[in-house]
């Protein structure tokens, strides 16, 4: 039985005008709106999405 490490991410700010890879980025970390939260498995990947775009979102 293995442990899955999950990390949450929520947007704290809005990613209308910012640079169009990092909303694809935000919408692939499968975030919507302003203070949506989205659980993910804790891979490089996606700590390497949440470092691209550190200044929209927040890990709780």
């Amino acid at each position: 039985m293995t442990i899955e490490n999950k990390v949450k991410v929520q947007l704290i700010r809005s990613p209308i005008g910012t640079k169009e890879s990092h909303r694809a980025t935000v919408r692939g970390l499968g975030l919507r709106g302003v203070n949506s939260v989205s659980e993910l498995e804790d891979t490089p990947a996606v700590r390497g999405m949440i470092n691209k775009i550190s200044y929209l979102v927040k890990v709780i």
